[in-house]
């Protein structure tokens, strides 16, 4: 499992006083909030930076780090990467998984047959869609609805499918 999980990634500058917009890679932006730091993946190191202020603006959430006080500064961050620890990242209910966790995961049927690993997750409106590629390069998409996905068991790297009709 990740140590770390990446929450967002600095698009951008806002205003003179430093601070950066966020494209936030998490369901609840608000999240932010109950942050008292982030990570900073520069020149794959991770620089841990104190929030100061959080706001947000058109989906994007707006950030004032610590010791980042000019534009000027805030440039030199532009494409770069937020992490959490995972520690500091939210407790989820049982029964719901992380998609950094799930990522390579390999998925059999009931019957024992493997279908591939888990290569990308995406939201399609009612449910996740989970996108498994063999070593041919053939693609499943696989809803994330109960009825399919029987078992997901992250200790074993492995996730156990019933393949309802048309799924092939």
């Amino acid at each position: 499992m990740q140590a770390y999980f990446e929450v967002g990634q600095i698009v951008n500058t806002f205003g003179i006083k430093g601070f950066v917009k966020v494209k936030p890679f998490t369901d609840e932006a608000s999240r932010f909030e109950e942050l008292k730091t982030v990570l900073i993946v520069q020149k794959n190191n991770l620089k841990e930076v104190e929030i100061e202020q959080v706001s947000y603006q058109k989906g994007m959430v707006l950030l004032k780090l610590k010791g980042i006080d000019t534009l000027e500064q805030a440039e030199q961050y532009k494409g770069l990467f937020l992490k959490i620890a995972r520690k500091d990242a939210k407790k989820l209910p049982e029964g719901t998984y992380f998609i950094a966790d799930l990522l390579g995961l390999e998925v059999y049927t009931e019957e024992g047959e493997l279908l591939g690993k888990v290569e990308d997750i995406f939201n399609a409106g009612a449910n996740d869609v989970y996108v498994v590629k063999d070593e041919l390069g053939k693609q499943i998409l696989l809803p994330g609805i109960k009825e399919v996905l029987k078992e997901i068991d992250l200790e074993n790297e492995k996730i156990i499918v019933h393949l309802i009709k048309g799924l092939r």
